[in-house]
């Protein structure tokens, strides 16, 4: 009775391996550690090198392992690197998850939880993006999530493998005692980024795009905290051993919070002056993004603990502060 993590080495799979364990799941880990990292899991958890497009590794996992769910975290996620690179998304994101998937119908496993995005819906024709609303993609990445989205409805029509997509938007901070955190090589998220320059380890911050549709002209994005999320993923999983149907939901904290607000909270959680100047827009970028996360609340009874933008900054400093060099193993 085990529960499969795919990208359990990354930022948000290593969060959820520990709520897992905290909640008395037993977990298998497998991630290729090209982003993720080997020092984030928990001892706890059992671990298995592979690749989500190696069948062949997969099948030595689905056949050691007593599997009886999978939480599937292992795609690549940058937008920008995604408009330069859209195979690579298509490749890794979207044919990743088909052999996975029929990996997981020849062992008769028939429930998947799965990290969709809310850049699924590209840019919204209204505040708060609703699951109901259009999902018009404006980058290759968004995409590649939508295109998992549709091939899981239709593996579920045909062989029953029940899903719940998970949209996400703007995740960020860290466990509470600073023992996991967000380490990415290179750092391309905000908060990250921001504390990085805090930290002094960068000169400045560059705020990408002072002109869209927005009170103050920077991006507004919605922000919920890491552990929140992995709590939503465990609810799902307890969703679909329940017999429901497959389902779509939207985890975030419901508020918008522009760029330059997100500046002033990091300036307030770290007692730092962090400089920062504007730069041009990034390609693919939407305006402004937030949630509407009810229904989440309502069918999955997802509560948020933290809904305090500056004290998930705080968090998220704390894993900075206690470990400068993230997990020690930069290759850079």
């Amino acid at each position: 009775m085990t529960v499969l993590v795919l990208g359990g080495a990354g930022y948000i799979g290593s969060h959820a391996v520990d709520r897992l364990l905290t909640k008395g799941y037993d977990v298998a880990v497998y991630d290729n550690l090209v982003t993720g990292h080997r020092g984030a899991v928990n001892p706890k958890a059992r671990f298995y090198y592979g690749d989500v497009r190696n069948t062949e590794q997969l099948e030595q996992v689905f056949t050691a392992e007593d599997i009886t769910s999978v939480v599937h975290f292992a795609a690549f996620s940058i937008v920008p690197e995604s408009m330069k690179d859209p195979l690579k998304y298509f490749d890794n994101n979207t044919a990743g998850l088909v052999t996975l998937l029929e990996v997981m119908n020849r062992h008769n496993v028939k429930q998947i939880v799965f990290s969709s995005t809310a850049a699924t819906y590209g840019e919204p024709k209204s505040i708060p993006v609703k699951e109901s609303d259009p999902q018009v993609p404006t980058n290759p990445y968004g995409e590649s999530k939508l295109a998992m989205e549709k091939i899981m409805h239709w593996a579920d029509v045909a062989y029953g493998i029940k899903f719940v997509a998970l949209r996400y938007f703007n995740v960020a901070g860290a466990k509470a005692d600073g023992s996991i955190g967000e380490d990415h090589h290179p750092e391309t998220h905000l908060i990250p980024i921001i504390l990085q320059v805090a930290a002094g380890e960068r000169d400045e911050l560059k705020i990408f795009g002072a002109d869209y549709p927005t009170p103050d002209g920077t991006n507004v994005r919605d922000y919920v905290h890491v552990v929140d999320l992995a709590d939503a993923h465990i609810l799902a999983l307890e969703y679909l051993a329940k017999g429901n149907d497959s389902n779509a939901f939207n985890l975030g904290s419901a508020t918008g919070f522009s760029n330059k607000e997100i500046l002033e909270a990091a300036r307030a959680a770290t007692g730092k002056p962090i400089p920062a100047q504007m730069a041009p827009r990034r390609p693919g970028d939407p305006a402004t993004l937030v949630a509407a996360s009810q229904r989440a609340r309502d069918i999955l009874g997802w509560q948020p603990q933290y809904d305090d933008v500056t004290e998930i900054i705080r968090t998220a400093w704390n894993w900075k502060q206690t470990h400068p060099q993230g997990y020690g193993e930069r290759k850079d």
